[in-house]
Order: structure tokens, then sequence, then C-alpha cells
């Protein structure tokens, strides 16, 4: 019977910034452990490998060109994904932007871009799905990517920083909102993981050899590393958790 808790068979998910690293290990994830997935991102094109992954996995993937940070985006991304898959019972908020800059230096544009992104376009999202859930009566979970800088300070990533603890207070009130409505919304925070957005970090060398050595487990997260929390979080083997953020993280923040 616990092993069927974990099943998504017959559940459909939309994940947003879907098109490579931590997004489409997302989306393959899910769809692994049964559910159709709408992938979501600036281009669709961009989408192709992460759908084709999703289908060889034997489920429905549909691609949407969404700019979460868009007036109106919202409603519209979420309506087109029910109109090719229906109803959506998982959302995973996993669009976001970082540019390494030192705080002195940081300007309006640089903030309001990755503010509008990580923390306003996540929200925006939640509503939008919440709304669909809570209007046909399902039980929905939400999943919001959060950060190690949910819970930390990290020197030229101030906006970054503002976004992804604002997105795990986010997590919470959402949680408490929803719950008697049955929307779950919980939150993952990666640790250190070698992605496109976070290449910036790794280009220096010294820089990564530091970090790798406050690793408890001694290794950067592949993001395949991130699959079983994910599908934890958005099965019924969660139906008892809201308002939490997971790290997954080789236990970075148990070490500090």
């Amino acid at each position: 019977m616990i092993a069927s808790s974990f099943n998504l068979a017959g559940r459909r998910a939309l994940v947003s910034g879907a098109s490579r690293g931590i997004g489409a290990a997302l989306a393959v994830a899910l769809a692994e452990a049964g559910a159709d997935v709408a992938l979501t991102a600036r281009g669709r094109s961009a989408l192709d490998a992460a759908a084709a992954a999703v289908r060889a996995a034997g489920r429905r993937a549909e691609t949407l060109e969404h700019d979460v940070s868009a007036a109106g985006a919202a409603e519209t991304a979420i309506a087109a994904a029910e109109a090719a898959l229906g109803p959506l019972d998982i959302l995973i908020n996993n669009a976001g932007v970082e540019e390494v800059r030192p705080s002195l230096d940081v300007d309006e544009a640089l903030w309001d871009r990755i503010v509008d992104v990580n923390l306003r376009g996540a929200f925006f999202l939640a509503q939008a799905a919440a709304r669909s859930m809570i209007a046909g009566g399902r039980r929905g979970a939400i999943l919001n990517v959060c950060s190690l800088t949910s819970f930390v300070g990290v020197p030229t990533a101030a906006p970054y920083t503002a976004s992804k603890s604002g997105l795990l207070g986010l997590t919470r009130a959402l949680s408490a909102e929803w719950a008697p409505q049955g929307v779950r919304v919980n939150g993952i925070a990666p640790g250190y993981f070698r992605t496109a957005l976070t290449e910036p970090f790794y280009a220096d060398a010294d820089w990564s050899a530091a970090m790798l050595d406050r690793i408890p487990m001694g290794r950067f997260g592949a993001v395949e590393d991130l699959g079983g929390a994910a599908v934890f979080l958005c099965s019924d083997a969660a139906a008892y958790v809201t308002g939490q953020c997971l790290g997954v993280d080789g236990g970075y923040l148990a070490s500090i």
C-alpha cells in the first residue's frame, strides 16, 4: 500500500521553467511516476528534448510558451495546460533567473527582473492553479523550488536571495491558507547543483573547491537527485505534509 501512494498515475501536472536543468528533470520524474505533464518556458522550441523524455516515459507531454513575469500570463498558462491535458492536480514552480552582481551595483532593472520571475511569477501561477483546483474540488499539490538562499545569505546574490527567501515565506503562507480547501503547498531547497543558472559560481575553480569541502556528502548534486523528493511531496505519500521545505543538499544546511 505504501508503494502505491507514491504513484501519480492519472495526475496532470504543470512544470514551469522546464526546458533544461532542474525543471526538465522534475518533469521527467513526475512522468516516470505516472503523471502527464505540461512543460513551460519562454520559448516552446527549447522544451522539445524535455517533452521527448516525458513521452519516452510513456506519458503525455504538452509544451507551452510562458513568460512567468508577464502580466496575466499565469491564468493563460493554466487554462492552456488544462485544455490540453485536463484539470491540473500538480504545479511545480521552478522558473527562475539569477545574475551574480555585487549588491552595491544592483540596479532596479536587475532587482525587478529577478524578483518578478522568481517570486511574483511563482505566486500568480500558484494562485491560478489553486483557483482551478479549489473550484473543481480537487486535492492539489503545489511545489515551489526554493533554494539554500531561502535559509542563508550568499554574497553577490542579494536579489536572488531575497526572492527565494520570499518564496519560502510564500510557501508557508499559502499552505496555511489553502490547506482547508485541500491544496497542499510545499517546497524543495536544492543545494549546490551545477546547472546553466548556477554556472557563474562554478566558473570560479577556487570557489568550487571550497564549497565542495563544506558539503558532507562530498559531491555536488545531480538534477536527478531531486526527483524522489518532488514525487514524494506531490503524491499521496505526503498527504499530511504541507508548508514544509525539504532541503536536498548533501547535508549542507545541517552542517553549518
